[in-house]
């Protein structure tokens, strides 16, 4: 859990420190490769951490993230300049990749199924947690200490991690293999390279430069060169980073694809929602993180009580449940009122988080369940993977919808010259004398009309992930029981070490 607490609280605890970075090391054109930067570097690296750990074990990758967070986090400290801080934030997330993605297996690992529901809601709680005390010792730092100290304040909680990590985890032996394992380092760079420059299009698209722009199109070629590229070497590897079975079992790609939508959904609320309650409801940056928080709330607790619906129901049966409820809140929000009460996008917040928990965590739980040991790492990367392309896609794709609609909207302004893109118009009515009351009401209307197209379209990958399970996914998931899980499941299939149950 301190592990991932160092993978967690980073992103909120940055974002609130960003005017003091600016301020101080100047680069106010490409701070957001601050974020976009680590989130590549975590993105491209899940499955080469995966297959690692099914390659050499659990701990050795674990303890080599924390460790590479905490160096690029004391690189990030020192940063002398705007570029220095990308280029160390990168470093933090060659770490990060590590742990979210071991955290997570190890979980699998060390609890039988009737465990992992606690186990990953326990996980989960860590995330909310980060969510609401991230930009609070974030903005305390920034405005009282140094903004360097957001990210020497990981030293101490990681020393921690690191020596309970050495101390306290033992893996099982497994048998020695009778040949030297080798690293598809081929396929690893093929992965690497083509996850960056599809990353680097989608996230710099639409706003360093646009869509059909030269950049644009050179690197979504490019990309879509390298991965024919690397689908041929990983064919041709002995011991492939992203093996073929990951795709051809019907249970794994369904819940890869399901959770690349659920990645896709999330920008609505994760992104949207924070301009929409600044921007229309007219809260400060602070309240309008706490009117996002409250889905963390209540997506633990519905995660931790998951495993009484799906042991009764089945995993797929419980993930589709969520999700349509997902879908239901999604189509809600539009029909708020203009400008309404924050405590309406709160209540519904409240109610998507507890739809999701009630998703995520049976298929990662299911999906873990039907592989053996050499095979959890590479499948829970693969899972993770996919929901991290679905949120860089999704902020994309949402970021050209919402700034189409609110061009659209703003034609018939009854001022000329106001901005036509999202970020520079919650910027401008962050100034209570640049608009006229007319124009300022016109302007909140098109926002709000952009982030109700936005839920539109993320009800619409609620929608494909639904169709992902209902086509895809078989009925029941085929759960493998190892020697060290209660064996009462496989005695009831009548299957020695299988059950092929509705769980």
């Amino acid at each position: 859990m301190l592990g991932m607490a160092l993978a967690a609280i980073d992103g909120t605890i940055v974002s609130t420190a960003v005017p003091q970075i600016v301020g101080d090391l100047g680069g106010l054109t490409v701070f957001s490769w601050l974020f976009s930067g680590y989130l590549l570097a975590v993105t491209v690296t899940l499955p080469l951490y995966g297959k690692l750990s099914d390659t050499f074990g659990r701990k050795p990758v674990l303890i080599a993230g924390i460790i590479l967070f905490l160096i690029g986090s004391v690189l990030c400290a020192a940063a002398w300049n705007m570029a220095a801080l990308i280029a160390f934030r990168i470093v933090q997330g060659l770490g990060g990749g590590a742990l979210q993605g071991t955290v997570q297996t190890i979980a699998a690992d060390l609890y039988p199924l009737k465990e992992r529901p606690r186990i990953q809601a326990k996980l989960s709680t860590v995330w909310a947690t980060s969510a609401v005390a991230g930009p609070v010792v974030g903005g305390l730092l920034a405005g009282y200490a140094d903004w360097r100290w957001i990210f020497l304040i990981n030293l101490p909680v990681g020393a921690v991690a690191l020596w309970l990590v050495v101390r306290h985890l033992h893996e099982p032996a497994r048998p020695r293999p009778a040949t030297r394992p080798k690293v598809d380092w081929a396929g690893a760079l093929g992965v690497f390279a083509t996850g960056s420059l599809l990353l680097t299009a989608l996230v710099q698209g639409g706003v360093a430069w646009p869509w059909f722009s030269a950049p644009s199109l050179g690197l979504l070629g490019a990309s879509a060169v390298l991965a024919a590229l690397t689908v041929v070497i990983e064919r041709r590897a002995a011991e492939p980073i992203i093996p073929g079975w990951v795709w051809r079992r019907r249970t794994i790609a369904s819940v890869n694809l399901a959770l690349g939508a659920m990645g896709l959904l999330m920008v609505a609320p994760t992104v949207f929602l924070p301009t929409y309650a600044q921007s229309v409801l007219g809260l400060g940056p602070i309240a309008a993180g706490f009117v996002l928080s409250v889905m963390t709330l209540s997506w633990p607790v519905s995660a931790a009580l998951s495993d009484r619906v799906y042991n009764r129901i089945g995993f797929r049966r419980t993930a589709m449940i969520g999700m349509s409820a997902a879908l239901l809140i999604l189509l809600a929000f539009p029909l708020l009122p203009y400008p309404g009460e924050p405590w309406h996008p709160a209540l519904l917040m409240l109610l998507l988080g507890a739809a999701l928990g009630l998703f995520q965590l049976p298929l990662i739980v299911g999906v873990q369940s039907t592989v053996g040991w050499a095979e959890r790492g590479t499948t829970t990367a693969s899972v993770l993977f996919c929901r991290q392309v679905g949120q860089s896609l999704g902020a994309a794709l949402f970021g050209a919808v919402a700034n189409g609609v609110l061009a659209a909207r703003l034609l018939d302004a009854p001022v000329d010259g106001l901005p036509g893109d999202l970020d520079a118009v919650t910027r401008a009515l962050e100034d209570p004398g640049a608009f006229s009351a007319a124009a300022t009401d016109h302007v909140r209307r098109a926002v709000d009309a952009a982030v109700d197209y936005v839920y539109i379209g993320a009800a619409g990958a609620a929608a494909l992930a639904l169709l992902a399970l209902i086509t895809l996914a078989p009925r029941r998931f085929p759960i493998i029981t190892e020697p060290t899980e209660p064996t009462e499941a496989a005695e009831t299939a009548g299957a020695p070490g299988r059950q092929d149950a509705a769980s």
